[in-house]
C-alpha cells in the first residue's frame, strides 16, 4: 500500500509565511522614520539643499568657542593636538534621526579595540543653538553608561554653542541644513566625521550604522595625518517628523512601505524557489514496489 506523503502542510506554510509577514508590516505600527536619498526630482523642496559635502583634508576652525556639559566655556581646538576626533553633528531635542546616528557610532564604539580619551577622542556638538548645557549632559549620561570604558567621561564630549560658532562649523565640514518654521525642527543628513590631530577632515561616513572596521582604519589613518579617499553618499533623512502623531511625512513614509514590500517581494520569491526545489526532490526520491504502486523512498 501507498504511505501518505505529508508535504502540503510545508508547501501551504512557504506561502502563508511571507503573506503573514506583509499583513504583520501593515498592522504593526513601523518604528522605521527613515529613507534613502530619494531622485533629485522626488526630494521635498525642503531637502534641496539638505547634505553633507565631502571636504576631505579640510581644516576645522579650532578657535570656537562652544560650551560643555557643565556650562564651560570651551574651546574646540582643546579636542584635538594630540590624537584623532570622530565629529558628531547631533541636536538633542532631535525626534529621531540624531539619536540613531549616537547609537550607530555607540555601537561601533563598543566593538573598537580602541578607548576613547586614550587613542582618539569624541566630540558631539548641537547644531541647534537652543540646546543648552543641561541638555549635553542628559543625552551623555546614557551614552557613557553604555559604552562602560574607563575614562570615557574625559574622552567622549557633548557640546553646545551660539549661532556663529555652529554656523563654521557646519560649514567647514560640508554639513548642510535647513530649519523648518511650521514644523518646528531641521531638515538634516545623517553621518559622522574623522579628523586628524590637527583638525583636518580625513574621513566621512553616512549613514546610521559605521563598519567598526572601517572605522578603526579611518582613525588609524587620521593618526597619521592621512586624508582617505571620496565616499559614496548614501544620505537619510530627518524631515517632517510630526510630534502629534509621532512619524514622518508621507513622502518618507511612502518610501518606507516601498522597501517592505520590495522585501516581503524578494523573500517571497526565495520562499517559492526552496518549495520548487523541494518538490522536485520528492518526485526524485519516489519509487516503486514490486505491485508497480507509488512509496516514499528511504
Amino acid at each position: 500500500m501507498s504511505v501518505p506523503r505529508r508535504r502540503s502542510a510545508p508547501r501551504l506554510s512557504l506561502f502563508l509565511f511571507p503573506l503573514a509577514l506583509l499583513c504583520a508590516t501593515r498592522a504593526i505600527p513601523q518604528p522605521a522614520r527613515l529613507a534613502p536619498t530619494p531622485p533629485s526630482g522626488a526630494r521635498p523642496a525642503m531637502l534641496k539643499d539638505v547634505r553633507i559635502e565631502q571636504r576631505l583634508s579640510a581644516q576645522v576652525p579650532l578657535d570656537l568657542i562652544f560650551q560643555d556639559e557643565q556650562g564651560r566655556a570651551v574651546r574646540l581646538g582643546q579636542y584635538f593636538g594630540r590624537r584623532p576626533v570622530i565629529l558628531a553633528l547631533a541636536y538633542y531635542n532631535c525626534p529621531m534621526l540624531c539619536t540613531q546616528v549616537l547609537n550607530g557610532l555607540l555601537s561601533s564604539l563598543r566593538a573598537l579595540s580602541f578607548d576613547a580619551g586614550k587613542e582618539f577622542e569624541v566630540v558631539t556638538v548641537s547644531f541647534d543653538p537652543r540646546d543648552r548645557p543641561a541638555d549635553a549632559a542628559a543625552k551623555k549620561k546614557p551614552y557613557l553608561a553604555e559604552y562602560r570604558r574607563p575614562g570615557a567621561a574625559d574622552g567622549w564630549h557633548f557640546l553646545t554653542g551660539g549661532p556663529g560658532s555652529i554656523a563654521r562649523l557646519t560649514e567647514a565640514v560640508g554639513f548642510r541644513y535647513r530649519w523648518d518654521d511650521s514644523l518646528g525642527q531641521f531638515a538634516h543628513a545623517s553621518g559622522i566625521f574623522v579628523l586628524t590631530p590637527d583638525g583636518r577632515l580625513s574621513r566621512y561616513f553616512y549613514g546610521l550604522e559605521y563598519a567598526p572596521r572601517d572605522l578603526r582604519l579611518g582613525l588609524i589613518e587620521a593618526s597619521d595625518r592621512k586624508i582617505g579617499n571620496p565616499v559614496d553618499e548614501i544620505l537619510l533623512y530627518c524631515y517632517h517628523y510630526d510630534p502629534k502623531i509621532g512619524k514622518y511625512g508621507a513622502v518618507v513614509m511612502n518610501l518606507v512601505r516601498l522597501g517592505g514590500v520590495g522585501a516581503v517581494l524578494i523573500l517571497s520569491g526565495f520562499l517559492f524557489l526552496m518549495w520548487r526545489r523541494e518538490r522536485r526532490r520528492g518526485a526524485a526520491g519516489a519509487v516503486r514496489d514490486d505491485s508497480g504502486r507509488p512509496r516514499e523512498a528511504h
